[in-house]
């Protein structure tokens, strides 16, 4: 109450000073000093409040561009964990298709010799092959000489020339 009684006072007290009785050639020391006394007035009433408004204000930007900096710092380290992971991923690539590179020469020298192995085997086997069609060829033709020359009776041998042909045939 005594607040109030002093703000009144405060207020009144410059009109009463100040006060013309010759009429209101210019009127502005006055108004201004009555707008100083508002301002005053107001200021004492609303400055806690004010106060108050500004820094919670200014905490709650705080807040918002503390979370934004978290938020971008979480990123950053997102980024580079990515490419960490990235650069990881290349040499591993790298180094799976250096190992490819590898098994495939050695799967061509493997399939290579393989082949080569089998042609010498197959060479092998048709000259073996043809050594038996041949001797068999030989035998036929000997038998069926044979037969004729002995079944034609033309042809008179004895026993011992048909050893020797017989030795002869078979050495």
């Amino acid at each position: 109450m005594k607040k109030l009684l002093l703000i009144g006072l405060v207020a009144l007290a410059p009109m009463a000073l100040l006060a013309n009785s010759e009429g209101a050639e210019t009127d502005i020391v006055q108004r201004t000093v009555n707008f100083v006394i508002f301002a005053g007035i107001l200021w004492y009433v609303l400055a806690d409040k004010i106060k108050a408004f500004f820094a919670n204000r200014t905490a709650s930007i705080q807040a918002e561009l503390d979370k934004v900096q978290d938020t971008l710092k979480a990123s950053q380290e997102k980024i580079e964990e990515a490419n960490k992971k990235l650069e990881e991923a290349k040499t591993l690539a790298a180094e799976i298709v250096d190992g490819a590179k590898a098994d495939i020469e050695s799967i061509k020298k493997r399939v290579s010799e393989a082949v080569d192995a089998e042609i010498s085997n197959l060479e092998k086997s048709f000259d073996e092959r043809i050594k038996v069609e041949t001797s068999k060829t030989k035998r036929q033709i000997v038998s069926e000489v044979l037969d004729e020359l002995l079944s034609s009776g033309n042809v008179s041998l004895t026993q011992d020339e048909l050893a020797n042909i017989v030795l002869k045939k078979v050495a």
